[in-house]
């Protein structure tokens, strides 16, 4: 009869250790998050030491290898995946200007990532770009050693050099002339009528004279610029850019108060001169680009997979502390609360920082693209890639969501004061085509990429849309607690979803057309 209790106990003990022990490792995650939580030292390296990690930069490769190194160190297994390459290599360096005058100011301004620095210090006066051959004709003289101011508004491009850019430049060209044939007649008939007919509106086209400008000497163009100022790139110039044909000129975008203010001062033919100095910097090419996979490998089912996510690159033009500073801090933490509380999930997570997401979501594609098999075995792709609002909730179809009510249960213990709610959500459109984030790339191969319900719910006021791609994405602008919160939650969430005792189901996840 011993014998018998002691076989019934030891079948217990198979039966609901792993329980114990993931009940365990979900308590360990809360009190690391609550007493050791390192998301905010994440982001800081992330984003101070290393700043803006523009595909082909020495930030993005530096940012890439620390990743690596940091993975290795909480017993991770690391690999990085060759995504792409890009022709050439970019370096932002400091950047500064001054407007010369009796009143003088420091100038707020931003490049477009892979366009020229100065030739150190630069300083020269000020014109406003021709818009007709006559006008080209009768300032040529003046550009030699000019800051040209250019038309339109920036919204983070560079001017547009491409050909097919210049072909429209012939055409507006062409236009401009017809105008001004027609201004002709028009001032000729108001002065033999005595009447005050207004003058026809050239077209304008922003650097509409750019290459017999450069070839004149201009020092560099001009353009007006919204605040926050946005600095892009232009990918199709960027395919087609060899160390031999780089840009020569700065394309300086402007705060647009300031912008206003020069442009009068043209106007009024006063006597002032700009200052420039921009320490942008490129590299012989190709330089390849990687995307950081780090893994904790399961235990029954192996070959199947929860993926937390987010894309190591960010525009230069600042630090990336929010896009995608957000999507890696958690991330990473969320890695090293699962190391350190010795859980052993039953499948194995995936914790990736793509490349490229700014060029093109490159690094999911080409992850998809080698690794097909693995699609139909993805539970789940948790991707962040927003703002620093903590996850208040979740939204799964039908058939998901006793799964996740479970998973979800102990969020409530992390801290009271924040809100949490599993909720169902009605099947939604399989998109045919990748959008503007790297879970498009998985949810077109059918993959679920439920994200969590995000709110700024304690009210700190913040708004992406004025960081977004700006001078603005900076480390400041997150929100420690809500991060915290979020590298805590996913933690659980993405060990909760790695030990069911099956797959996540599909059903109801995507309309059957």
């Amino acid at each position: 009869m011993k014998k018998v209790w002691l076989l019934c106990a030891a079948i217990a003990c198979l039966n609901f250790n792993p329980v114990s022990a993931q009940d365990a490792a979900v308590k360990k995650i809360i009190e690391i998050g609550q007493t050791d939580n390192q998301v905010m030292h994440h982001l800081d390296i992330l984003t101070n030491r290393f700043g803006g990690r523009l595909i082909g930069s020495d930030a993005y490769e530096n940012a890439a290898e620390w990743m690596v190194r940091e993975f290795k160190k909480w017993g991770l297994d690391v690999v990085t995946e060759e995504a792409g390459s890009v022709p050439v290599g970019f370096n932002r360096g400091p950047w500064f200007g001054r407007l010369l005058s009796d009143n003088g100011m420091t100038l707020h301004f931003a490049t477009p990532s892979y366009t020229s620095g100065t030739k150190g210090l630069q300083r020269g006066h000020v014109v406003i770009e021709p818009r007709t051959e006559e006008e080209f004709k009768r300032i040529k003289g003046r550009l030699n050693g000019a800051w040209v101011l250019i038309s339109g508004t920036n919204t983070g491009w560079p001017i547009d050099r491409s050909p097919a850019a210049d072909s429209t430049r012939a055409e507006i060209k062409k236009e401009n002339a017809e105008i001004t044939k027609k201004n002709r007649e028009i001032q000729m008939n108001n002065r033999a009528n005595g009447t005050d007919t207004p003058l026809l509106e050239y077209k304008e086209f922003p650097g509409l004279y750019y290459k017999e400008m450069c070839e004149a000497g201009a020092l560099g163009f001009i353009q007006s610029s919204e605040i926050p100022i946005r600095a892009l790139y232009d990918r199709k110039m960027l395919d087609q850019m060899t160390f031999d044909n780089l840009p020569e000129q700065p394309d300086i975008k402007l705060d647009k108060h300031q912008f206003a203010i020069i442009k009068q001062m043209v106007e009024e033919r006063r006597d002032f001169q700009l200052e420039f100095d921009i320490r942008n910097h490129f590299k012989l090419g190709p330089v390849k680009y990687k995307s950081v996979i780090a893994s904790i490998k399961g235990t029954k089912y192996p070959d199947e997979y929860v993926i937390v996510s987010g894309h190591l690159d960010a525009y230069d033009v600042a630090t990336g502390g929010i896009d995608c500073g957000t999507g890696i801090g958690p991330m990473m933490e969320a890695a090293r609360m699962i190391a350190q509380s010795g859980a052993k999930p039953k499948r194995t997570i995936l914790f990736i920082a793509f490349a490229g997401e700014e060029f093109g979501l490159l690094g999911a594609k080409a992850w998809v693209k080698a690794h097909p098999e693995k699609l139909a075995k993805i539970s789940n792709m948790f991707n962040r890639d927003g703002g620093p609002e903590p996850p208040v909730g979740i939204s799964v179809p039908q058939a998901m969501y006793d799964d996740f009510v479970k998973i979800c249960e102990p969020i409530k213990n992390i801290r009271p004061d924040y809100p949490f709610e599993v909720t169902v959500s009605e099947p939604r459109r399989q998109p045919k085509t990748p959008g503007g984030t790297d879970a498009t790339v998985f949810a077109v191969e059918g993959v679920p990429t439920i994200g969590f319900t995000t709110e700024d719910f304690k009210g700190y006021d913040f708004r992406y849309s004025e960081i977004w791609h700006t001078e603005r994405d900076l480390y400041t602008k997150n929100i420690p607690e809500y991060q915290e919160q979020a590298a805590t939650v996913t933690a659980i969430v993405a060990l909760g979803v790695a030990n069911l005792d099956k797959q996540l189901s599909r059903e109801g996840l995507y309309i059957q057309e």
